[in-house]
Formats: C-alpha cells, sequence, structure tokens
C-alpha cells in the first residue's frame, strides 16, 4: 500500500511543531511492533514505556486517527509517525488482515455515520410547527429593527461628532452599541462595532478604514429596512450579515455542485477562545471557488480532512448569497488525491470578477484570487506579484513569506493563491510544476 501523501503535507496536520519532531521519530520501522494495510486502513503497534504497545491505526479515506495512547493531542505523534512511514517505506506494512481492534474500530465509524444519516433523514422529513416558526421570527425580526434604530442614532451621532473626535473615545464608546446589538440578536453587528474602535490605532489611514465601516453599517441598515422588497440573494446576504444562521441539515437536503475540488489554501484565525478554519477549494471544471468554515473552541481539534496541495471528488452545497462563496461538503467520492493541474487566472480577470461580486455584494471583505503566470517582485518596503500582461497586486504587510515564496519560484513564473481585500493581496499557498507549497 501507498499514499499519495508528501512527509510536508502529513507534517501539516500535526497540533504543534513538538508533536510533528516526535512524529518524526517514530516514523522508522523499528519503533513498530506490528505494521498492516488493508484497501481502507494501516494500522500498527508502537512499543512504549508501558507493558502493553499502543495501537494505532488510520482510515486512509479521510484521513482519520485513532490511538490507544493517553495523548489529548489529535493527531497524535503515533498517528503522524505512523502516516509518515507509510509516506516513505510502504513496503514495510506486511500484514493485510486486520486484527480485531481494528475491525471494531471500523464497524463503529460506519455506524455512527449510518446513524448521522439517519438523523440527517429523521430532521428533514420532521414537519416543523410553522406557527411557532412564524411567531419566533415575528419576535427576533422586532428585536431586530428596535436594536438597528438605535444603531442608525449612534451612527450619525458619531459622524456628526467627527471622526477626529472618535479617535480618542474610550473602550466603553464602542462596546456600549455592541453590547445592544447584541441584546438585539445582531452578533454580526456588533462584530463590526467592536473591530471599528481598534481602526484609530491601526495607523495611516485608519481614518478612511473607519468611514467606510461606517458607510458599509449604514447601508446594512438601509437594507434591511426594504429587506421584502429586495431579491432573495441580498436578503441573505443582510440576514447573515446581521447574524441569522443558516441550518446546515437544511442545506444537506438541497442539490449540490460535485467535481474535482482543489484544495488550495487554508488559514486558521483565533479570536478569544474559538479558532476559526477558512480553507479555499476551487472547482477544477468551472474555476469556482468555494470557503468552507471550521470552528474549534479551546484546545479541541480543527478539521484535518482538507489538505492543501491535494485534490478530492466532493460535491459541495453553497449557502445563498447574491456571490456565493461559503459552503459545506455534503458527501465526498474517495480518498483525496494528487493535486494536480490547477486552474486559475490573469490579475486584470481575477479584478473584473472582484468588481462583479462587490456590485452585487458590497460587504464582501476578501475575494479568494487564483492567479497564474505570476512573478515574486521583492522591494524594500513592500513587496508586488505580477502577471504576463503587467499588472501588478501589493502584498500583503502581514505576509511574512516573501523570501520563501521567491525561492520556490526560481525566479520562474508559477501560479498563487490567496485573498485580496480592495488593498493588499495575501497569500496562502503556490503552485509550479504541479508542486504546491503553502504559508
Amino acid at each position: 500500500m501507498s499514499t499519495t501523501w508528501t512527509a510536508e503535507q502529513i507534517i501539516a496536520l500535526a497540533p504543534d511543531a513538538s508533536s510533528a519532531k516526535a512524529g518524526k521519530d517514530l516514523s522508522a520501522p523499528r519503533k513498530w511492533v506490528t505494521l498492516g494495510h488493508s484497501e481502507q486502513v494501516i494500522w500498527g503497534e508502537c512499543q512504549g514505556s508501558g507493558k502493553n504497545p499502543y495501537q494505532t491505526q488510520l482510515d486512509m479515506s479521510e484521513p482519520a486517527f485513532k490511538c490507544s495512547c493517553p495523548s489529548r493531542k489529535f493527531p497524535c505523534k503515533h498517528g503522524l509517525g505512523l502516516f509518515l512511514l507509510l509516506s516513505s517505506q510502504p513496503g514495510v506494512f506486511t500484514q493485510n488482515q486486520p486484527p480485531a481492534w481494528v475491525e471494531e474500530w471500523l464497524q463503529s465509524r460506519a455506524k455512527r455515520a449510518e446513524k448521522a444519516q439517519q438523523r440527517a433523514t429523521e430532521n428533514k422529513d420532521k414537519a416543523a410547527d410553522p406557527a411557532a416558526q412564524a411567531k419566533r421570527a415575528e419576535s427576533r425580526q422586532a428585536k431586530v429593527n428596535a436594536g438597528l434604530q438605535e444603531l442608525e442614532l449612534w451612527l450619525r451621532d458619531l459622524v456628526r461628532g467627527g471622526l477626529a473626535a472618535a479617535q480618542n473615545q474610550p473602550y466603553k464608546f464602542w462596546e456600549t452599541p455592541a453590547a445592544r446589538m447584541v441584546d438585539a440578536q445582531a452578533p454580526g453587528l456588533a462584530r463590526m462595532v467592536r473591530e471599528m474602535g481598534g481602526f484609530s490605532s491601526s495607523g495611516a489611514g485608519w481614518q478612511e478604514a473607519l468611514l467606510q465601516r461606517l458607510g458599509l453599517l449604514y447601508l446594512i441598515i438601509e437594507g434591511f429596512k426594504r429587506i421584502n422588497d429586495l431579491p432573495s440573494e441580498t436578503q441573505a446576504d443582510l440576514r447573515s450579515l446581521i447574524g441569522w444562521t443558516q441550518s446546515q441539515e437544511e442545506l444537506m437536503g438541497q442539490p449540490g455542485v460535485r467535481d474535482q475540488w482543489l484544495i488550495l489554501g487554508q488559514r486558521v484565525e483565533e479570536e478569544e477562545r474559538l479558532r476559526v478554519q477558512r480553507t479555499w477549494m476551487w472547482s477544477r471544471e468551472s474555476g469556482r471557488a468555494a470557503m468552507i468554515l471550521n470552528f474549534a473552541h479551546g484546545n479541541s481539534p480543527l478539521e484535518t480532512t482538507l489538505l492543501p496541495g491535494t485534490a478530492v471528488d466532493a460535491e459541495l452545497v453553497y449557502f445563498p448569497g447574491s456571490w456565493p462563496l461559503r459552503a459545506i461538503i455534503k458527501q465526498r467520492f474517495g480518498p483525496p488525491q494528487p493535486l494536480g493541474a490547477t486552474t486559475s487566472d490573469s490579475i486584470t480577470d481575477a479584478l473584473e470578477s472582484y468588481g462583479a461580486a462587490l456590485a452585487l455584494n458590497p460587504w464582501l471583505k476578501e475575494m479568494p484570487f487564483a492567479l497564474q503566470d505570476i512573478l515574486v517582485l521583492p522591494g524594500e518596503e513592500s513587496w508586488t506579484i505580477r502577471d504576463a500582461q503587467g499588472q501588478e497586486l501589493p502584498l500583503s504587510p502581514r505576509f511574512e513569506g516573501g523570501w520563501k515564496l521567491l525561492a520556490f519560484s526560481g525566479g520562474q513564473p508559477l501560479s498563487i493563491f490567496g485573498e485580496w481585500d480592495s488593498q493588499y493581496f495575501l497569500p496562502f499557498g503556490a503552485c509550479l510544476n504541479q508542486k504546491w507549497i503553502g504559508f
């Protein structure tokens, strides 16, 4: 048995640097008492300091890990070591009959998947009480309307006082209206208001950034006043911005888009104790982008089955909106495959798409760009990228991988993937000669 996963991709699954190092140390046959594989799973027994060896197993269809060691890290060092060993020396996995403990794990996974599918079917078929739904919707609508009226007055007072006065406002000035938005069941607007409190200390251009945010907030308020007269896609945009959530179970019941999806980048951002993982995927056939969001609280593990630099045959369902980007995976068809050829645009084409997206959704914060024939250009103060037509984009000051990207390209044009925020391009991956590198 062999795998298309590279050592770099496997190491990227490690929860921290110490786990990665320990996993590398365990990627030697002498560390393992037994090693085996079947079409779906690999397994091994790793002798630790105790009497009984640790039983480690890996379902290659996702991949998914399980180990009998007491570690709370996921995947643990034994799972990483087993996976790395498969990547470097697949011939040492000689056993082909799964032991009982592997069979039990596979059966339990199959039962959980069956129960999850059954619950989804039951929830889909379960008829909700229309009267109760209407009452809840009416109650929330009233709370949001009242909150938006107060927010509009606050915005008008802020603008009347001038942006210079806003620069010296204390924390409470921003937190009070934000807390009111939480009470009004508009958490999305609460987050937008809280973020404004840090604009004045963000450096040059903070006035323009604050004024833009004020305009977008006011546009949301005006749009919500007329929400019933707007297209359904714009209604979905407004509700999402305010904080309405879409039931993923309902989305699962809708038809999706099946294709070979290229996983071209991943970012993790922390918001207090919540980690938010954004994974960008591109359809090989249409070049359409999709963003998969995953969340983890505290030390809980994030999604590990969507590995940048691979491709997966899957059906995705998009959340509703005027320019849909966020999606969920409805079904996968087989394990991840090598990335292969990528799909990408020129900078000019990407900017035209960005303009079209903004015309439909002016609240769009970042737009994914997949760019081809790109040269990386270092500078004294800032880096830029340039396409074959001579169009350039500045790289984000937050990007610290400029020299790594330049070394990877070797001065040659490459394909590069990242997010454009109307001012800067933030790379999160690049591809050259079908070899992928992440940042």
